[in-house]
């Protein structure tokens, strides 16, 4: 077996091109097809069908590639535990996260995982657009999203409850709503982004209705949203996290109480990958160890090595 042309076949089919797997690895992309063609050739079998779009793997390049995947992650194992007493670790990950997540919680925890992997150093980029994982060659990605990218390795961490609500001057000049349907005939202010399409999903006693009273404001950030909202402008929707000074100072109000909104999530994705670097394990595992510590059993879903490594 050629390791080497065996590590190039498993990274075409994580990051779905020839040109994702030489970017990964820093060789050429001729180079890649190279070695994925010598391997078909000793294999005797097609193991990736290829158009001028995508690649999708032929049944026996699904089987080949389960099979050396758990091979792979035992040598990388190996790897790290004859490695783990003689060397730190150390390297550089890029993380994008939401804006106002990023501002209200990420900082701290990034800081302090810094201050404990010294010769970790992240490049951290704060936005609300769409980002492409593998195109921009992002190590983490948080979203407050149902969307999940299939290319990717994500996990829910927390539910990003929502309420709808208003400023007492705003319901004291058009009156409070009562029933879902009542809020047609109230001025709203929405997020629209990549990943919020601006319609309000809610239960409204017997089946979630999807809602979409008029906007006088749209924008693509909560802590915006939030401010409009508190000055009278509308009835907005944002994560309770964003507005639960607000809401403790009574300069928002929450309304329909009764009647939850469809919830969304704090999720996290990476590159799927046969083995994880260690910076990428310790990073997870230090991520996963901050939410335990504030959310306790509010965190969701759990990386089979962080729940192995909880229980040791």
């Amino acid at each position: 077996m050629d390791l080497n042309r065996v590590q190039i076949f498993s990274q075409v089919v994580e990051q779905g091109s020839f040109t994702g797997a030489a970017k990964a690895l820093g060789i050429t992309k001729a180079t890649v097809s190279r070695k994925v063609a010598e391997l078909e050739v000793d294999a005797g079998v097609q193991l990736l069908f290829r158009t001028t779009r995508s690649l999708k793997l032929t049944e026996a390049g699904s089987s080949y590639y389960h099979r050396i995947s758990k091979i792979l992650q035992d040598l990388q194992n190996a790897e790290d535990l004859l490695s783990a007493s003689q060397q730190e670790i150390k390297g550089n990950l890029k993380v994008i996260c939401p804006i106002e997540l990023g501002q209200l919680y990420l900082g701290r925890i990034l800081a302090q995982f810094l201050a404990t992997y010294p010769s970790i150093t992240i490049d951290a980029e704060l936005t609300n657009r769409k980002v492409d994982v593998i195109e921009e060659g992002v190590d983490f990605l948080f979203q407050i999203t149902e969307q999940h990218d299939p290319k990717l390795q994500s996990y829910a961490l927390v539910t990003a409850s929502r309420l709808l609500m208003a400023s007492p001057n705003y319901l004291k000049r058009h009156g409070t709503p009562q029933q879902p349907q009542d809020l047609m005939n109230h001025t709203a202010i929405k997020l629209q982004s990549a990943h919020i399409d601006g319609s309000w999903r809610i239960f409204d006693g017997n089946q979630w209705v999807e809602l979409d009273p008029p906007a006088q404001l749209k924008v693509n950030n909560v802590t915006f949203a939030r401010e409009a909202a508190i000055e009278g402008l509308g009835i907005t929707a944002v994560p309770v996290f964003i507005a639960q000074e607000a809401i403790d100072s009574q300069q928002l109000i929450p309304i329909l109480e009764d009647f939850p909104m469809m919830q969304t999530k704090v999720t996290l994705s990476f590159p799927q990958r046969v083995y994880l670097p260690r910076k990428y394990r310790v990073f997870v595992e230090f991520l996963y160890a901050a939410l335990f510590e504030r959310w306790g059993e509010g965190v969701l879903e759990i990386p089979d090595f962080v729940l192995q490594n909880n229980h040791n």
